[in-house]
């Protein structure tokens, strides 16, 4: 039983895009961030930033959000794995030997939910049978999104985003929680 992959940190995930990020924009991270520092990005908000970058350059506005990320991050205008209104995002994934629509039943069903996920307080917000169920979690500030990802009849991905933490301890503890709740749920639907 292995941990969950957990992304805290946009820049370790940048680093395998730098090819794609170099053919599809036509500069690597540092020519744009050459780009921004010329600009003045650094005392510029997110939104400008981004917009500047989709209407100046001609980038998709995914690409744009990213480069604009992993630029504040990298120049300190916001910590690592935070987002533009000091929130905490984190994600988590695990491939778990049963279908997607056992693991949907495992999140959907209050009392399977409970067998796995104790305690937790949730209100369901959206729910795409087999596919993803979104979450209002604790007094409903925090999000949590669960997608579900197939691979085979009886192999699937379940990813976890859990969003609006309010600090990067939060985010730490959160971490380490879905890291060995994922680890329940892959005992549980797997027996």
């Amino acid at each position: 039983m292995g941990a969950p992959t957990v992304y805290l940190d946009m820049t370790t995930e940048a680093s395998k895009s730098r090819p794609a990020l170099q053919r599809t924009t036509g500069r690597d991270r540092d020519g744009w961030f050459a780009v921004l520092d010329a600009w003045g990005a650094a005392d510029r908000p997110y939104r400008e930033t981004a917009g500047w970058l989709q209407d100046e350059h001609g980038l998709s506005a995914w690409w744009a959000q990213k480069i604009t990320v992993e630029y504040e991050e990298a120049r300190g205008v916001r910590a690592p794995g935070s987002r533009g209104d000091g929130t905490y995002t984190l994600t988590a994934s695990k491939s778990v030997a049963a279908p997607a629509q056992r693991l949907y039943e495992a999140f959907a069903d209050p009392t399977v939910r409970g067998r796995w996920l104790p305690n937790a307080a949730v209100r369901e917000r959206t729910m795409r049978p087999g596919r993803s169920a979104r979450f209002d979690w604790g007094d409903g500030g925090e999000r949590v999104s669960v997608t579900l990802v197939p691979s085979g009849a009886t192999k699937t991905q379940v990813g976890v985003e859990h969003a609006r933490l309010p600090s990067e301890a939060a985010a730490a503890e959160a971490k380490a929680a879905w890291r060995d709740r994922l680890a329940a749920l892959k005992t549980l639907v797997e027996a």
